[in-house]
């Protein structure tokens, strides 16, 4: 299996990590730094596979330690940072869009610093304190949407508008304080619905809201962990089936019309899951990634979109029609352990450009870039 990673070190603690969205010919990651320093950074890095070697383009991020990057899919140059600064006493948490220059490749005798420069720097001003995720529309381009203490703002960039359209009521406490408010602790788009839902996470229970109505939640499951869920991600072929991962320890797939249960769950991992994403082309194929410093791929094959395939050609068989393309399903469970981090991993990533191919970060600033396991490739593409 060793041979089959990359490890690329930063010289700072880090916990950010994305996919560069908008690039669709190169394997590129972006991940920032998260330290108490005055000098965090932002890495741009590239695998090339035939040579096995990763180049990096390095930016400073001089606004605070990061601790989440996004990257925006319609614009390969553009992302969003949510950093921490302190103003006084106080730590409060807020975003900026970062833009890459055209010109990645400077004349060097030109550079002010060891640090290639933005193009463009903007702080967005959110309507609360503590920004946790700055999250693109999947389809309009000058959408975004904001998740800022109990509320989710979406904000038209290109008319400087924001509108609060979701938020999580308090909690019912006597005091009726700020302290007894729930937060949400993250959210993201839906890739379906036409983009007009939102997903939210607060404490252990999953909210989805209809962005054009504004206060109505479209669906929710309550307890959807024993703890806090920490992070979710949408089935990209299967409209209405989610995962998500929490504190204690346990990944779990839902389909969202019967909340109840979930329709599949693994508790391979000994401490809190910080990242869960299904495979965006073969979506049996589920990543995830915890403090216990493990990243593990999961088979869900009978829960994927890739069953309804198999059920489609089964039943042409019978008339002589061979299938076009079929892929196999691979037995559910853990396929793979990938326990080279010595540090919680809190990000773990697919490639948008090969589905083979993903990185993971941990704490200590090591990134390893890693390959699905060649069997497993084969057995779903043969």
């Amino acid at each position: 299996m060793d041979e089959n990673s990359l490890i690329y070190g930063l010289e700072l603690q880090a916990r950010a990590l994305t996919p560069q969205y908008g690039e669709s010919n190169d394997v590129c990651f972006f991940i920032a730094t998260n330290s108490l320093k005055p000098t965090n950074q932002v890495h741009l890095i590239q695998y090339e596979e035939e040579q096995g070697t990763v180049q990096s383009k390095v930016f400073e991020h001089a606004l605070g330690e990061v601790w989440k990057l996004n990257s925006c899919p319609h614009n390969a140059r553009l992302l969003a940072s949510v950093y921490n600064v302190q103003k006084g006493a106080q730590v409060l948490s807020q975003s900026a869009l970062l833009t890459l220059p055209e010109d990645l490749n400077p004349d060097p005798e030109q550079l002010k610093s060891e640090y290639l420069p933005w193009q463009q720097v903007e702080v967005l001003e959110a309507p609360g304190e503590r920004v946790k995720t700055i999250e693109f529309h999947p389809s309009q381009e000058q959408t975004i949407a904001c998740v800022v203490d109990n509320k989710v703002a979406v904000m038209q960039r290109a008319e400087a508008s924001t509108r609060v359209v979701a938020e999580v009521p308090t909690s019912g406490s006597s005091s009726g304080s700020a302290k007894h408010t729930l937060h949400f602790t993250t959210g993201k788009w839906s890739h379906h619905h036409q983009g007009h839902q939102f997903l939210t996470l607060h404490d252990g229970h999953l909210s989805a809201y209809d962005v054009r109505d504004t206060q109505h939640c479209a669906w929710s499951i309550s307890d959807a962990h024993g703890q806090m869920v920490r992070d979710l991600d949408c089935n990209p072929n299967k409209q209405c089936h989610l995962v998500t991962g929490g504190d204690d320890g346990y990944l779990r797939i839902w389909d969202c019309r019967m909340p109840k249960a979930p329709v599949f769950e693994r508790s391979d991992h000994s401490h809190w899951v910080w990242s869960v994403r299904f495979n965006t082309f073969h979506d049996q194929l589920l990543l995830s990634s915890s403090s216990d410093c493990k990243v593990l791929l999961t088979c869900a094959g009978s829960v994927s979109s890739e069953t309804q395939v198999q059920a489609g050609l089964d039943d042409s068989n019978f008339s002589g029609a061979e299938p076009e393309e079929r892929h196999k399903l691979l037995p559910d469970g853990l396929l793979q352990t990938f326990d080279q981090h010595e540090d919680s991993v809190y990000c773990a990533e697919w490639s948008n450009v090969d589905p083979w191919i993903f990185a993971s970060l941990s704490y200590d600033g090591r990134v390893i870039i890693s390959k699905v396991p060649k069997q497993y490739k084969y057995q779903i593409i043969f």
